[in-house]
This record gives structure tokens, sequence and C-alpha cells, in this order.
């Protein structure tokens, strides 16, 4: 962690003070979380634990897709983007360390048990994980879509970060990438009966409304194909 610290210090001062300016959001949505878990105290149980997990993983995300990058120069538009993201990855490591350490010994955090909130949260932390904790988990979770323990979207939605990282179509529609400015899907597998297959896992909206809402997005850096590990956007 003192290494990571080291090196997100290094990349910050390579990018010039109106660059450094635009990015600091994301680290200051971080801060102000951890401050809000700091007067609540120690979490008492695993489910605790987890909801605050989930609230971190997503506050510098939820940010990070606002920024409006097109006002950073282009020499410095991917390092600042990489310098953000490289922010979000730090959490995402954090995160990742307590959740193996918390991994009960039925192997998923089943919302009957923690909740609904705890559950997505663990979920989340894994999506944004890496390809080895993808090919750990997936077959954890495919059977639990049908008892309703998880969320058939997420399970599609960890399909599809694997299947594009390794180099395959997506199942499900769900992953997008930078494309002259704006965020488009991944190719698609057998996309006449991609319908079909979002219905089986019960996605509340078709793909078109789905590809609208992050074609809608502000213009994403123009540099970024393919994004960095976990900034690939998704719900």
């Amino acid at each position: 962690m003192l290494l990571a610290a080291v090196m997100l210090g290094l990349q910050l001062q390579a990018l010039s003070p109106e660059t450094q300016e635009i990015i600091a959001p994301v680290s200051m949505a971080i801060e102000e979380v951890r401050a809000r878990h700091a007067v609540l105290g120690t979490a008492l149980d695993d489910r605790a634990r987890l909801e605050r997990m989930g609230e971190l993983d997503q506050a510098g995300r939820q940010v990070i897709t606002r920024l409006d990058f097109s006002r950073i120069p282009d020499t410095e538009r991917m390092a600042a983007f990489r310098a953000a993201g490289a922010v979000i990855e730090a959490v995402d490591q954090e995160n990742q360390q307590a959740l193996l350490a918390m991994t009960p010994p039925e192997g998923w955090f089943l919302k009957s048990r923690y909740g609904d909130k705890a559950s997505a949260a663990a979920f989340h932390i894994i999506q944004h994980s890496d390809e080895g904790l993808w090919r750990r988990f997936l077959p954890v979770l495919e059977p639990l879509v049908a008892t309703g323990e998880i969320d058939g979207q997420s399970y599609a939605m960890m399909f599809d970060r694997l299947a594009t990282s390794e180099g395959r179509p997506q199942r499900y529609g769900t992953q997008f990438r930078c494309d002259n400015g704006k965020w488009r899907p991944y190719p698609i597998e057998s996309v006449e009966d991609l319908e079909a297959r979002r219905e089986e896992m019960a996605f509340p909206v078709p793909f078109a409304d789905y590809r609208a809402h992050f074609e809608s997005q502000p213009q994403c850096p123009q540099t970024l194909s393919p994004p960095p590990p976990g900034m690939v956007v998704d719900d």
C-alpha cells in the first residue's frame, strides 16, 4: 500500500495543477466516505463491513464518469485518467484483500444471510478485480442465479467482463469501451438472441435503452481504448 501511495503521488506530480484540480473530486469522494465511516466507528459484523466496502467501491466510480476530460490537454488526458483510476484501484485492492479474508465456507455472501446491499457490494468488489478472481467466482455465482441468491444481471456482468478481457464477444451487452470519445459496447455474440438472454437474466430494460444511457454520458478520453483494468463502465 505504501508503494502504491508513492506511485500515485508521482503520477499526480507529473500533471499540471489545472489537470490535478479536474480529477481531484475522485479522491475527495473517497475520503468523504472514509470520514463518514470513521465517525460511525468500527463495523460490528461482516454485513456492515461489506456495506461500507461497497460504498467505497462506488464512491470514486460515480465521480470519474462525470469528469470532463475534454478540458484536459491531449498530452495529459490519458495520464490524468490513469491517475484518477489509480486512486480507485487502490481502494479496489484494499477491498479485495478484506473480502477474500471474509469469504464464508459456502463460497459467497448470500443475500438470504447478508442482505441485498452487502451481497451486491461483494459482487462489485469482485467485478472490479481481475481475471483470476472472476474465474474463481463465476462457477460459484452461476447456480445462485436460479435460487435468487444473486441477481442474474450481476452474474451476466461478470461473465461479460471475463469474456471481453479474454478477447471474446460478450454475451449480455453489459460492457462498454471508449470509441471516438463516446462509450460504445464491446462486440456481442449472436446479437439476434441478445434480448432473450437479457430477459433470462432479468435485466430491467432492453439493450437499446441500456446502450442509450451510456452513450449519453460525457465524452470519455479519446485515447482510452481499451480502458485500464477495472475502469470499464458498468452499473
